[in-house]
Formats: structure tokens, C-alpha cells, sequence
């Protein structure tokens, strides 16, 4: 068998798979269910049901509320272009450690 021939079946092939697969899908999704009974219209008001639906809940007070009275506002606000940086203070360094002394040991 020739190239040419082994590369048709093998395509032949793919398409035959593919045509089975998609008829093993449709075939239960075309199937009508007898079973199932008929889904009722959620927008009728005929029949029997436990009644009209009851008015949401209006919402409470908002959670957000005032600011805290121990809230704190930021120590720099940005109003115009520059760093951060430079509107804050620098701050202190830290004081150097001394080194371990050693202890003097007489003889």
C-alpha cells in the first residue's frame, strides 16, 4: 500500500470516528424523555403553588458610617506631583552599639 493510500484511510478514519462520536452525543440529547415531566412556566400565576413571591427585604443602614473617633488622617496628602518621600520627615538613626568590652584580667 502506498503512501498516498495509507495517509486517505488514515484521514477516512478520522472522519468516520468523528461522525460516530457526535452521533453517540445527539442521539440522547434528540431523545424525548417520557419520564420527565413537564417543566412549569416560572411567569404563570395559574395553578396551584405556594403563592406570589414575597417583597425583598429592603436593605439596612449603610455599614460604611462616620469615621471612628480615634481614626487618625495620614500625615501627608498628595495634591500635586512629587514623591512621597520627599514631604515625609527622615527619620532618626538609630544610636551606634558599643562593642562588648572585654574583660582586663590581671596577672
Amino acid at each position: 500500500m502506498s503512501g498516498a493510500a495509507q495517509l486517505m484511510l488514515m484521514i477516512a478514519g478520522v472522519h468516520v470516528l468523528g461522525l460516530v462520536c457526535v452521533a453517540v452525543l445527539l442521539i440522547p440529547a434528540l431523545r424525548d424523555g417520557p419520564d420527565s415531566p413537564p417543566r412549569p412556566d416560572p411567569g404563570s400565576d395559574d395553578g396551584w403553588g405556594p403563592g406570589p413571591h414575597e417583597p425583598p427585604i429592603p436593605p439596612g443602614a449603610p455599614d460604611g458610617g462616620i469615621p471612628l473617633p480615634d481614626a487618625r488622617p495620614a500625615r501627608v496628602r498628595l495634591r500635586e506631583h512629587g514623591r512621597l518621600s520627599d514631604r515625609l520627615p527622615r527619620r532618626e538613626r538609630r544610636p551606634a552599639r558599643e562593642p562588648a568590652r572585654r574583660p582586663v584580667r590581671t596577672p
